[in-house]
């Protein structure tokens, strides 16, 4: 049943299906009995893949490795890795014995990934020693010089006082990797001490979980920019992956390609649990992001369904060789992260045939998912839209002076309640009361619409955030670094349109008195401190800023004029 009040913007949609009360491992347990042969895990790059009976197998391996560690009901496991089947063997290990999986983005140099630690206190942290220009271990040896001294089992930390042990994987071959310094576990090792632990200390474990106990952290950031550490519950995200899938229609038929990242709610939630509760195939197609390597996994694993923001379906159908790829195969999908072109939309469906492609909005403090599109929709309902909210959960949009629900089609801020809202920030309860209110709604900080059928506009955002080919990024954090220049007086981040990526970010700055520079000069001042989506692409250095008559900054005035500068081609 669905509550439309069709004066004022808000909706409640029930469901005939009810609510999962379940935690993720008992509800994967289901799943196993139901289709035990079915393909689960697939990776390519690794030449490696499981059925349900034999990634159950493997993760109950890994649990017992996490309980011989002495790994307790909500202590905090870190992953920081790319894209590979260990890194969802750890992700349904921790869910088995109620740790909290901590998701750490690979793109994190060293003060992101200090900080990312700090904030969650991580206990374990899982890492590949390397990928592409990152040397994890080298980084993590730096920050722990323990660990080039002492045995795992002694290792201790004066920078992190909460880590007390890390586990080194080579996704090529895990079986045989070695320990880079004596401080290190290896997987193997982890394995093979999970072997002294019995079937009954597991069931023992299991028995103390609840739905409603957390179960993973996620980073993001809020109006002041700084990462905050998102808390997730077994309730949250396992039901937001169930309800996605069935929205999709998924079953043990069909095979996703996830090209999106593991470290985000879209792969690790939307990809990983909608497939997990339906008894789908987890499709990886490369370690990062190829899109030869995701049409050729299409053809070759003939999958049903791909998901991506709209800069990778971009790449994907500008690949060279787009049209020499079988894609016959491919039924659904989701685009979401960043506005959906129609003329992208449109090329997915009739190019890529890919008819059922629905359009997604949420954020990770939603677990993620709140709005889909539906199998069922019109053409101008996909591209306009990004739909209606997913069973049991509410929607409402507010005049964001007064606070009041505004009527249908007027504009306000968008807001959630329900199943999906998260537990808090951890560790930051001031920021968890700005973010979700007395009656429990979480105020997204965008701007939308809902029609009088309730479907939901997005059309613009109360934060400054921009959205780079997917990638959330907050202007205050960048701005915030960058005031560390001995040069810079003020500085100005803020988006500007971009026909590959959607937005790119640009600064404005302003220098000291005396003081002299160039663009390239503070984008290298940023290498190696900041994840690199996050470095001003477009740098511009000012005298004055537009401001209001209070002498706030019109960061609005800002993108009007870079854009014309970019239009006119004037340099940055």
């Amino acid at each position: 049943m669905t509550v439309h009040n069709r004066q004022c913007s808000y909706v409640h949609r029930g469901g005939d299906t009810p609510l999962l009360g379940a935690t993720i491992w008992s509800f994967f347990e289901h799943t196993v009995k139901i289709c035990p042969q079915a393909e689960a895990l697939v990776s390519l790059p690794q030449g490696r893949r499981f059925t349900y009976a034999g990634f159950h197998q493997e993760a109950t391996k890994l649990a017992k490795g996490l309980l011989a560690l002495n790994v307790g009901r909500g202590d905090r496991v870190g992953i920081w890795s790319t894209n590979n089947l260990e890194w969802v063997l750890l992700q349904m290990a921790t869910a088995r014995i109620g740790a909290l999986l901590v998701n750490i983005n690979p793109a994190y140099p060293v003060d992101e990934v200090h900080h990312a630690l700090t904030r969650a206190r991580v206990q374990i942290l899982f890492l590949i020693p390397s990928f592409r220009t990152s040397h994890y271990v080298e980084m993590m040896s730096d920050l722990c010089p323990e660990v080039t001294e002492i045995e795992p089992e002694k290792f201790v930390s004066s920078h992190f006082p909460d880590l007390r042990g890390m586990v080194v994987y080579d996704p090529v071959d895990p079986e045989h990797t070695k320990r880079p310094e004596p401080g290190f576990f290896t997987w193997v090792e982890i394995m093979a001490r999970g072997e002294k632990v019995s079937n009954e200390a597991l069931s023992a474990r299991d028995a103390e979980l609840d739905p409603d106990d957390p179960i993973n952290i996620q980073f993001t950031s809020g109006t002041t920019g700084f990462p905050k550490a998102v808390l997730l519950t077994h309730h949250n995200i396992l039901n937001n992956g169930y309800f996605t899938g069935r929205t999709m229609h998924f079953g043990p038929e069909d095979r996703l390609c996830v090209p999106v990242p593991f470290y985000h709610c879209f792969g690790m939630v939307v990809a990983n649990l909608a497939c997990i509760t339906s008894g789908a195939a987890i499709v990886i197609p490369a370690d990062h992001f190829d899109p030869g390597a995701i049409l050729a996994a299409i053809e070759k694993e003939r999958c049903t369904a791909l998901y991506g923001v709209p800069t990778m379906f971009i790449a994907e159908l500008e690949h060279p060789e787009f049209h020499r790829f079988d894609l016959s195969s491919l039924r659904t999908g989701i685009m979401a992260g960043a506005p959906c072109p129609p003329e992208l939309v449109r090329r997915v469906m009739e190019d890529m045939g890919c008819q059922e492609i629905l359009i997604g909005y949420g954020q990770t403090e939603a677990s993620p998912i709140t709005h889909l599109t539906r199998l069922g929709d019109s053409f101008e309902r996909r591209v306009e839209t990004v739909g209606t909210n997913l069973p049991h959960q509410e929607v409402k949009v507010i005049d964001v002076q007064t606070g009041c629900v505004v009527p249908t089609n007027h504009q306000g801020e968008v807001c959630f309640r329900g199943y999906h809202v998260m537990r808090g920030y951890y560790g930051q309860a001031d920021a968890t009361r700005e973010a979700i209110d007395e009656a429990g709604w979480l105020h997204s900080g965008d701007l939308g619409i809902l029609d009088d059928d309730g479907y939901l506009r997005i059309t613009g955002r109360l934060k400054d955030m921009i959205i780079r080919g997917g990638e959330n990024i907050y202007p205050a954090e960048i701005e915030a670094f960058y005031f560390r220049h001995p040069k810079i007086a003020e500085i100005a981040v803020f988006g500007v349109p971009d026909s590959k990526m959607g937005e790119e970010v640009a600064a404005w700055i302003k220098l000291h008195e005396g003081q002299q520079g160039e663009p390239d000069e503070f984008r290298a001042y940023a290498k190696g401190h900041m994840a690199h989506y996050k470095i001003p692409r477009y740098v511009w250095l000012v005298d004055q800023f537009p401001l209001t008559v209070t002498g706030k900054i019109q960061k609005f005035r800002m993108r009007e004029i870079a854009s014309q500068w970019l239009t006119k081609g004037a340099p940055s």
